[in-house]
């Protein structure tokens, strides 16, 4: 009978590992639901799922994510680049990934993470405090299940992502437990934002970090889907604030001229552009499975 009680606790422990393990495999994406450029998306996810990882999907309010079209377009013409930069490669990517139902299932964040209250709100002290109560719970949840964070870039991140404070708290979540960060392109500007409500500190600060340079800025024709708004040059020059946000101990890395620029600091993993998408999934799985600390500077 003792022997008996043994197996059975043996065989529900060796399926709790089990269990553990396959959730370990488990990444968060962040995607805008005004446009996300799709190979930023697609080069990492494959490169992450050939590296037997399962990819969840999560945006702001729980509609379904798009590719932007020039990001699946070889005719599209970068501006400041003046080249077309979607490869043939990557469109073909883009174009499969898009006519899947891979983004028919998606987490909305605002179901799970709670919203921060406004000063003026009746009984604020006690909603602030429970506000912090609430999204310690749902940080703890999303830790337990999720391995590492991906968020994902292009211009529809301006709108919904940046500064959007239950971005800030899922990235807060990951970054408390020192669990692995990716951002690429736009994608990486919610960690200048990213901080410690009290504290009012970047998580960046002291880092070594890549993103949008100011040579591939627009000065025109920043646009975003589901709206006619063109937003001429996008608000903000993020290689200003990310240089600004890492501190004089930091630091910020262009690499204009270089073909890419993917950068890894513990635990964040950043990324200037689309060309660097497949270096980037590269050096995310490099994160996960080989501990890699540093690299690209």
């Amino acid at each position: 009978m003792v022997c008996r009680v043994c197996c059975v606790l043996r065989a529900f422990h060796s399926f709790l590992i089990e269990i553990v393990l396959l959730m370990s495999k488990k990444i968060l994406a962040i995607l805008s639901e005004y446009g996300y450029w799709g190979i930023e998306l697609v080069a990492p996810l494959t490169k992450l799922e050939e590296a037997g990882y399962t990819v969840e999907f999560i945006t702001p309010t729980g509609k379904k994510a798009e590719a932007l079209p020039p990001s699946y377009d070889t005719t599209y013409i970068d501006p400041p680049l003046g080249i077309a930069v979607t490869t043939p490669q990557a469109a073909e990517m883009v174009k499969a990934f898009e006519a899947s139902n891979r983004l028919d299932e998606r987490i909305n964040m605002s179901e799970i993470i709670p919203e921060r209250p406004y000063f003026s709100v009746p009984n604020f002290l006690r909603e602030f405090e429970k506000y912090f109560a609430d999204v310690k719970v749902a940080q703890e949840k999303l830790t337990e299940e999720y391995a590492a964070l991906l968020v994902v870039g292009g211009s529809g991140p301006i709108i919904d992502m940046v500064n959007n404070q239950r971005v800030h708290d899922i990235i807060l979540a990951f970054y408390k437990k020192n669990m692995p960060i990716g951002a690429i392109c736009y994608g990486v500007a919610p960690l200048v934002f990213a901080r410690d409500f009290n504290e009012r500190i970047s998580i960046i600060r002291g880092k070594h970090v890549t993103g949008h340079c100011i040579e591939y800025d627009y000065h025109d024709g920043t646009g975003f889907l589901h709206t006619d708004l063109n937003m001429g040059p996008p608000p903000y020059c993020l290689e200003y604030i990310l240089a600004d946000a890492v501190g004089p101990e930091g630091q910020y890395h262009g690499n204009f001229g270089k073909e890419t620029s993917v950068i890894v600091d513990y635990p964040f993993i950043t990324a200037r552009s689309l060309q660097c998408a497949f270096e980037f999934g590269d050096q995310f799985v490099a994160v996960l499975d080989q501990g890699v600390k540093r690299y690209g500077w």
